[in-house]
């Protein structure tokens, strides 16, 4: 997994929280008395999990140390945990298995979906929303610059988001195992300010393994080839700001 900085994913927070916050709307529990976060990062979502289920004992689960500092500090009353969400398990059944934006990280779907279902209480939920923006230019363009300087030897094999399959995909892997499905896709428009912002977004999440396997002087230069491209794909409006079209697939399926 790549490495984490708190501050550079927490510059577009408005808009990251979006898509959580429609989610967590959409979740079908009235008192759950387990829920656990997975991928809860700076733990911000983790926060809101809590208020809106005071009575449940909720944790945040992660594996990146530098993110759960940053959660543990700004909600200390909160449970967090370190630890590989792909190999891991609740310590009893959870009513509510959450994850914003962080199983596009993991390989094959079709066993760690009925796996995670798998951990469910009778009645229980889990909830999902991952990006699908994998064939937008910001993800296409880093695999472009990968490619094109003398760097490519280096991050040839990297591996950044994996691709998000279909809906009718997921519909397939959950139906045999839970008792209600229900998958919407949103395009979200993001309106960003500041000097090549969609640079500035990706460097928080896709682009991060491919900076982590170079060093100076050649991570700057493949950011430079990077951003140039983006620059292009990604034009400011008249009013000066940038827009990025961000597709995300949503889940909930309850057992």
């Amino acid at each position: 997994m790549p490495t984490w900085d708190p501050r550079q994913y927490l510059k577009f927070s408005d808009h990251r929280l979006r898509p959580a916050l429609d989610l967590l709307t959409q979740i079908p529990l009235e008192a759950p008395a387990t829920v656990h976060d997975l991928g809860c990062g700076p733990g911000n979502i983790t926060r809101l999990l809590a208020e809106r289920w005071p009575a449940a004992g909720v944790t945040g689960i992660d594996s990146s140390a530098e993110m759960l500092a940053k959660a543990r500090q700004e909600a200390p009353a909160i449970t967090f945990v370190q630890a590989d969400i792909a190999g891991w398990a609740p310590p009893a059944p959870a009513d509510l298995i959450f994850s914003n934006s962080t199983l596009q990280w993991l390989e094959d779907h079709a066993a760690l979906f009925p796996r995670l279902l798998g951990h469910l209480a009778p009645g229980g939920v889990l909830a999902v929303q991952m990006p699908h923006n994998h064939e937008a230019p910001s993800h296409l363009l880093m695999r472009a610059a990968a490619a094109a300087g003398p760097w490519r030897s280096r991050i040839r094999d990297v591996r950044s988001i994996a691709p998000v399959g279909t809906p009718a995909d997921y519909y397939g892997i959950l139906a045999p195992a839970a008792r209600q499905v229900d998958i919407w896709e949103t395009e979200y428009l993001h309106v960003l300010d500041g000097d090549n912002p969609v640079v500035e977004w990706t460097k928080g999440t896709g682009l991060r393994p491919f900076l982590d396997a170079l060093d100076e002087p050649e991570r700057g230069r493949f950011l430079a080839d990077y951003a140039a491209r983006i620059a292009q794909a990604y034009p400011k409006q008249a009013d000066g700001r940038t827009l990025l079209p961000f597709r995300r697939l949503f889940i909930i399926a309850r057992v």
